[in-house]
Protein backbone atom coordinates (compact mmCIF):
# COMPACT_ATOMS: atom_id res chain seq x y z
CA UNK A 1 0.00 0.00 0.00
CA UNK A 2 3.51 2.94 0.95
CA UNK A 3 4.30 2.32 -2.72
CA UNK A 4 1.06 2.77 -3.75
CA UNK A 5 0.67 6.22 -1.69
CA UNK A 6 4.23 6.95 -2.81
CA UNK A 7 3.28 6.55 -6.54
CA UNK A 8 0.01 8.82 -5.97
CA UNK A 9 1.75 11.50 -4.26
CA UNK A 10 4.45 11.74 -7.35
CA UNK A 11 1.44 11.99 -9.52
CA UNK A 12 -0.39 14.68 -7.07
CA UNK A 13 2.64 16.94 -6.76
CA UNK A 14 3.29 16.76 -10.39
CA UNK A 15 -0.41 17.70 -11.29
CA UNK A 16 -1.68 19.68 -8.80
CA UNK A 17 0.33 22.99 -9.57
CA UNK A 18 0.33 22.03 -13.20
CA UNK A 19 -2.77 23.22 -14.78
CA UNK A 20 -3.70 19.59 -16.10
CA UNK A 21 -6.37 18.55 -13.17
CA UNK A 22 -4.41 16.57 -10.29
CA UNK A 23 -7.72 15.01 -9.45
CA UNK A 24 -8.12 13.77 -12.72
CA UNK A 25 -4.56 12.13 -12.39
CA UNK A 26 -4.77 10.41 -9.68
CA UNK A 27 -8.14 9.12 -9.49
CA UNK A 28 -6.96 7.73 -12.96
CA UNK A 29 -3.76 5.95 -11.23
CA UNK A 30 -5.75 4.88 -8.44
CA UNK A 31 -8.15 3.05 -11.21
CA UNK A 32 -4.95 1.87 -12.59
CA UNK A 33 -3.49 0.40 -9.25
CA UNK A 34 -6.40 -1.78 -8.21
CA UNK A 35 -7.94 1.57 -5.96
CA UNK A 36 -11.23 2.71 -5.22
CA UNK A 37 -11.16 6.52 -5.35
CA UNK A 38 -14.71 7.28 -4.34
CA UNK A 39 -13.73 5.61 -0.74
CA UNK A 40 -13.60 8.02 2.43
CA UNK A 41 -10.24 6.72 2.78
CA UNK A 42 -9.08 7.78 -0.64
CA UNK A 43 -10.89 11.05 -0.49
CA UNK A 44 -8.94 11.77 2.58
CA UNK A 45 -5.69 10.77 0.66
CA UNK A 46 -6.23 12.83 -1.71
CA UNK A 47 -7.08 15.79 0.12
CA UNK A 48 -4.05 15.21 2.12
CA UNK A 49 -2.01 15.27 -1.29
CA UNK A 50 -3.64 18.33 -1.62
CA UNK A 51 -2.93 19.62 1.52
CA UNK A 52 1.22 18.60 1.20
CA UNK A 53 1.05 20.82 -2.19
CA UNK A 54 -0.87 23.73 -0.24
CA UNK A 55 2.55 24.08 1.95
CA UNK A 56 4.56 23.68 -1.26
CA UNK A 57 2.52 26.78 -2.51
CA UNK A 58 2.79 28.82 0.47
CA UNK A 59 6.44 28.23 0.75
CA UNK A 60 7.24 28.67 -3.00
CA UNK A 61 5.35 32.49 -3.18
CA UNK A 62 5.54 33.57 0.79
CA UNK A 63 8.27 36.65 -0.98
CA UNK A 64 6.24 37.54 -3.62
CA UNK A 65 3.54 37.48 -1.71
CA UNK A 66 4.67 39.72 1.32
CA UNK A 67 5.05 42.01 -1.32
CA UNK A 68 1.61 41.85 -3.58
CA UNK A 69 -0.67 40.98 -0.77
CA UNK A 70 1.38 43.03 2.61
CA UNK A 71 2.98 45.56 0.94
CA UNK A 72 1.12 48.14 2.91
CA UNK A 73 -2.10 48.40 4.64
CA UNK A 74 -3.91 49.61 1.35
CA UNK A 75 -2.38 46.75 -0.32
CA UNK A 76 -3.64 43.92 2.14
CA UNK A 77 -7.07 45.90 2.45
CA UNK A 78 -7.81 45.59 -1.31
CA UNK A 79 -6.30 41.88 -1.63
CA UNK A 80 -8.12 40.63 1.29
CA UNK A 81 -11.35 42.34 -0.11
CA UNK A 82 -10.50 40.40 -3.67
CA UNK A 83 -9.41 37.19 -2.14
CA UNK A 84 -12.90 37.55 0.10
CA UNK A 85 -15.18 38.13 -2.87
CA UNK A 86 -13.72 35.65 -5.24
CA UNK A 87 -14.11 32.74 -2.19
CA UNK A 88 -18.00 33.85 -1.86
CA UNK A 89 -18.34 33.51 -5.45
CA UNK A 90 -16.48 29.99 -5.26
CA UNK A 91 -19.05 29.11 -2.40
CA UNK A 92 -22.30 30.07 -4.11
CA UNK A 93 -21.31 28.41 -7.34
CA UNK A 94 -19.69 25.26 -6.24
CA UNK A 95 -22.40 24.59 -3.44
CA UNK A 96 -25.18 25.20 -5.75
CA UNK A 97 -23.77 23.01 -8.34
CA UNK A 98 -23.06 20.35 -5.64
CA UNK A 99 -26.60 20.57 -4.28
CA UNK A 100 -27.89 20.52 -7.77
CA UNK A 101 -26.00 17.29 -8.37
CA UNK A 102 -26.97 15.63 -5.40
CA UNK A 103 -30.28 15.86 -5.49
CA UNK A 104 -31.56 16.45 -8.85
CA UNK A 105 -28.94 14.03 -10.87
CA UNK A 106 -28.13 11.31 -8.54
CA UNK A 107 -31.02 10.84 -6.86
CA UNK A 108 -30.44 8.64 -4.15
CA UNK A 109 -30.67 8.50 -0.86
CA UNK A 110 -27.56 9.94 0.64
CA UNK A 111 -26.12 10.87 -2.39
CA UNK A 112 -22.68 12.39 -1.90
CA UNK A 113 -21.40 14.20 -4.92
CA UNK A 114 -17.77 12.41 -4.10
CA UNK A 115 -20.45 9.53 -6.03
CA UNK A 116 -19.14 10.47 -9.28
CA UNK A 117 -15.75 11.83 -8.39
CA UNK A 118 -14.43 8.31 -10.00
CA UNK A 119 -16.58 8.40 -13.46
CA UNK A 120 -14.27 8.24 -16.12
CA UNK A 121 -16.88 10.24 -18.44
CA UNK A 122 -17.21 13.28 -15.82
CA UNK A 123 -13.40 12.98 -15.75
CA UNK A 124 -12.71 13.00 -19.67
CA UNK A 125 -15.36 15.76 -20.19
CA UNK A 126 -13.85 17.86 -17.38
CA UNK A 127 -10.20 17.16 -18.99
CA UNK A 128 -11.15 18.67 -22.08
CA UNK A 129 -13.30 21.68 -20.71
CA UNK A 130 -9.98 22.43 -19.24
CA UNK A 131 -8.02 22.36 -22.11
CA UNK A 132 -10.32 24.23 -24.60
CA UNK A 133 -9.81 27.25 -21.47
CA UNK A 134 -6.44 27.27 -20.89
CA UNK A 135 -5.48 26.89 -24.96
CA UNK A 136 -8.02 29.79 -25.75
CA UNK A 137 -6.29 31.85 -22.74
CA UNK A 138 -3.15 30.62 -24.51
CA UNK A 139 -4.18 31.98 -27.53
CA UNK A 140 -5.01 35.37 -26.50
CA UNK A 141 -2.13 36.05 -24.89
CA UNK A 142 0.42 35.10 -27.71
CA UNK A 143 -1.95 37.15 -30.36
CA UNK A 144 0.02 39.93 -31.72
CA UNK A 145 -2.07 42.92 -30.18
CA UNK A 146 -1.27 41.75 -27.19
CA UNK A 147 2.49 42.38 -27.28
CA UNK A 148 2.68 45.35 -25.74
CA UNK A 149 1.52 44.50 -22.51
CA UNK A 150 1.44 47.96 -20.51
CA UNK A 151 -1.55 48.56 -23.19
CA UNK A 152 -3.40 45.06 -22.82
CA UNK A 153 -2.80 43.61 -19.39
CA UNK A 154 -4.52 45.58 -16.19
CA UNK A 155 -4.12 44.67 -12.74
CA UNK A 156 -6.71 42.26 -10.56
CA UNK A 157 -9.64 44.51 -9.83
CA UNK A 158 -12.97 42.87 -7.67
CA UNK A 159 -14.91 42.29 -10.96
CA UNK A 160 -12.01 40.10 -12.31
CA UNK A 161 -11.66 38.48 -8.46
CA UNK A 162 -15.64 37.67 -8.20
CA UNK A 163 -15.61 36.33 -11.88
CA UNK A 164 -12.30 33.84 -11.24
CA UNK A 165 -13.81 32.71 -8.16
CA UNK A 166 -17.03 31.82 -9.79
CA UNK A 167 -15.28 29.84 -11.95
CA UNK A 168 -13.64 28.33 -9.74
CA UNK A 169 -17.16 27.44 -7.74
CA UNK A 170 -17.12 24.81 -11.28
CA UNK A 171 -14.07 23.25 -10.86
CA UNK A 172 -15.30 21.73 -7.53
CA UNK A 173 -17.73 19.09 -8.14
CA UNK A 174 -16.10 18.12 -11.28
CA UNK A 175 -12.64 16.25 -11.25
CA UNK A 176 -10.69 16.86 -14.35
CA UNK A 177 -11.96 20.70 -14.73
CA UNK A 178 -8.42 21.98 -13.26
CA UNK A 179 -8.76 24.62 -10.84
CA UNK A 180 -5.64 26.62 -11.41
CA UNK A 181 -5.80 25.92 -14.91
CA UNK A 182 -9.68 27.73 -14.92
CA UNK A 183 -8.71 30.31 -12.93
CA UNK A 184 -5.39 31.27 -14.31
CA UNK A 185 -7.02 31.00 -17.75
CA UNK A 186 -10.01 33.27 -16.64
CA UNK A 187 -7.33 36.14 -15.63
CA UNK A 188 -5.66 36.10 -18.90
CA UNK A 189 -8.83 35.92 -21.05
CA UNK A 190 -9.72 39.03 -18.76
CA UNK A 191 -6.58 40.68 -19.03
CA UNK A 192 -4.87 40.25 -16.09
CA UNK A 193 -1.74 40.62 -15.56
CA UNK A 194 0.69 36.86 -16.13
CA UNK A 195 2.09 37.06 -12.28
CA UNK A 196 -0.71 38.51 -10.37
CA UNK A 197 -3.24 36.04 -12.26
CA UNK A 198 -0.86 32.86 -11.15
CA UNK A 199 0.22 34.43 -7.16
CA UNK A 200 -4.26 35.21 -6.63
CA UNK A 201 -5.33 31.95 -7.93
CA UNK A 202 -2.86 29.99 -5.88
CA UNK A 203 -3.57 32.04 -3.20
CA UNK A 204 -7.22 30.90 -3.38
CA UNK A 205 -6.61 27.47 -3.35
CA UNK A 206 -4.81 28.14 0.24
CA UNK A 207 -7.80 29.41 1.28
CA UNK A 208 -10.05 26.88 -0.25
CA UNK A 209 -7.67 23.19 1.37
CA UNK A 210 -8.39 23.92 4.75
CA UNK A 211 -12.48 23.45 4.06
CA UNK A 212 -11.83 20.72 1.78
CA UNK A 213 -10.07 18.53 4.47
CA UNK A 214 -12.21 19.39 7.45
CA UNK A 215 -15.15 18.30 5.00
CA UNK A 216 -13.30 15.29 4.07
CA UNK A 217 -12.66 14.21 7.77
CA UNK A 218 -16.15 14.86 8.97
CA UNK A 219 -17.02 12.19 5.90
CA UNK A 220 -14.40 9.87 7.14
CA UNK A 221 -15.77 10.23 10.67
CA UNK A 222 -19.24 9.59 9.58
CA UNK A 223 -18.61 6.65 7.01
CA UNK A 224 -16.69 4.88 10.43
CA UNK A 225 -19.25 5.87 12.94
CA UNK A 226 -16.12 7.62 14.09
CA UNK A 227 -16.17 10.51 17.10
CA UNK A 228 -13.83 13.14 17.44
CA UNK A 229 -13.51 11.21 21.24
CA UNK A 230 -12.46 7.91 18.90
CA UNK A 231 -10.81 9.50 16.41
CA UNK A 232 -7.06 8.83 17.90
CA UNK A 233 -7.84 5.42 17.21
CA UNK A 234 -7.92 5.17 13.89
CA UNK A 235 -4.83 6.44 13.21
CA UNK A 236 -3.90 4.07 10.96
CA UNK A 237 -5.44 5.40 8.41
CA UNK A 238 -4.03 9.08 8.37
CA UNK A 239 -0.59 7.41 8.29
CA UNK A 240 -0.56 6.38 4.51
CA UNK A 241 -1.87 10.10 3.74
CA UNK A 242 0.57 11.98 6.16
CA UNK A 243 3.57 9.58 4.27
CA UNK A 244 1.57 10.87 0.75
CA UNK A 245 1.49 14.64 2.26
CA UNK A 246 5.46 14.88 2.20
CA UNK A 247 6.21 13.47 -1.28
CA UNK A 248 3.79 15.58 -2.69
CA UNK A 249 5.13 18.56 -0.68
CA UNK A 250 8.16 18.26 -2.43
CA UNK A 251 6.77 17.31 -6.30
CA UNK A 252 4.74 20.10 -6.07
CA UNK A 253 7.39 22.89 -5.38
CA UNK A 254 9.13 21.09 -8.71
CA UNK A 255 5.20 21.44 -10.79
CA UNK A 256 5.32 25.16 -9.84
CA UNK A 257 8.77 26.11 -11.08
CA UNK A 258 7.75 24.23 -14.09
CA UNK A 259 4.38 26.37 -14.47
CA UNK A 260 6.04 29.44 -13.58
CA UNK A 261 8.39 29.03 -16.49
CA UNK A 262 5.83 28.28 -18.90
CA UNK A 263 2.94 30.95 -18.21
CA UNK A 264 6.21 33.79 -18.46
CA UNK A 265 7.51 32.17 -21.54
CA UNK A 266 3.88 32.45 -23.17
CA UNK A 267 3.97 28.56 -23.30
CA UNK A 268 0.27 28.25 -21.13
CA UNK A 269 -1.10 26.77 -24.50
CA UNK A 270 0.89 24.07 -24.01
CA UNK A 271 -1.12 22.71 -20.86
CA UNK A 272 -4.31 23.03 -22.36
CA UNK A 273 -2.79 20.77 -25.77
CA UNK A 274 -2.07 18.44 -22.81
CA UNK A 275 -5.38 18.17 -21.47
CA UNK A 276 -7.01 17.77 -24.87
CA UNK A 277 -4.95 15.02 -25.16
CA UNK A 278 -5.17 13.09 -21.65
CA UNK A 279 -8.69 13.78 -21.67
CA UNK A 280 -8.56 11.84 -24.81
CA UNK A 281 -6.39 8.84 -23.25
CA UNK A 282 -9.18 9.15 -20.24
CA UNK A 283 -12.27 8.18 -22.80
CA UNK A 284 -10.05 4.95 -24.36
CA UNK A 285 -9.01 3.70 -21.11
CA UNK A 286 -12.79 3.67 -19.87
CA UNK A 287 -14.06 2.45 -23.45
CA UNK A 288 -11.31 -0.35 -22.39
CA UNK A 289 -13.41 -1.07 -18.95
CA UNK A 290 -11.40 0.94 -16.61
Amino acid sequence: MLLKVLILAVVQGAAELLPVSSSAHVIVAEKLLGLDPTRPEMTLLLVMLHTGTMFAVIFYFWKSWKKSFFGSRKIFMDSAGSIIAATFFTGVVGLLLIEVIEKMILRVPHAQVEQIFGNMTVIGTGLAAAGLLITIAGWKDRRPSAGNAALNERPLGMKSASLIGAVQGLCLPFRGFSRSGATISTGLILGVEKLPAEEFSFALAVVLTPPAIARELWRLMEAHHLSLANLTGAAGMFYPSILGMGFSFISGLLALRWLSNWLSRGRWHFFGVYCLAASAAVFVLHARGF
